[in-house]
C-alpha cells in the first residue's frame, strides 16, 4: 500500500522559514510527479505547487511563487517543501500527494495519494 507521511510542520514567526518533508513508500518514487497542497480552516483545499519526474520540473501557484521551493531526493523517496518568507496567510494544513500520470495537476481530485497532513502557523 502507497503510504505518504508528511513531517516538518510547526509555528513560526512571519518572515521565517520552515523546511516540510515527504517521504514515500513503496513506489519506485522517481517515476511520478508529487505535489503540495494546503487547506487553511474552513476554505478549499488548494493548490501549492509541483514537481515532476525531474528536479527542473516545478510549477508553482502565484501565492507562494518565489518564496516556496520544491526539491526532491529519489534515493531517499522523499520530496521537499522549502517555505521561506512566511506570511499569516500561509497557515494551513500543508499535504504531499502523489500523481500517477505525466500531465501539469493542479486540481486535488487529479492526485491519486494523499499524506495526512501537517500544520503550519504562522504568526505576525
Amino acid at each position: 500500500q502507497v503510504q505518504l507521511v508528511e513531517s516538518g510542520g510547526g509555528s513560526v514567526q512571519a518572515g521565517g522559514s520552515l523546511r516540510l518533508s515527504c517521504a514515500v513508500s513503496p513506489l519506485a518514487f522517481n517515476n511520478y510527479a508529487m505535489g503540495w497542497f494546503r487547506q487553511a480552516p474552513g476554505k478549499e483545499r488548494e493548490f501549492v505547487g509541483r514537481i515532476g519526474r525531474t528536479a527542473e520540473d516545478t510549477f508553482y501557484a502565484d501565492s507562494v511563487k518565489g518564496r516556496f521551493t520544491i526539491a526532491r531526493e529519489n534515493a531517499k523517496n522523499t520530496v521537499y517543501l522549502q517555505m521561506n518568507s512566511l506570511k499569516p496567510e500561509d497557515t494551513a494544513v500543508y499535504y504531499c500527494a502523489l500523481d500517477l500520470g505525466v500531465t501539469l495537476k493542479t486540481a486535488p481530485r487529479q492526485y491519486d495519494y494523499w499524506g495526512q497532513g501537517t500544520q503550519v502557523t504562522v504568526s505576525s
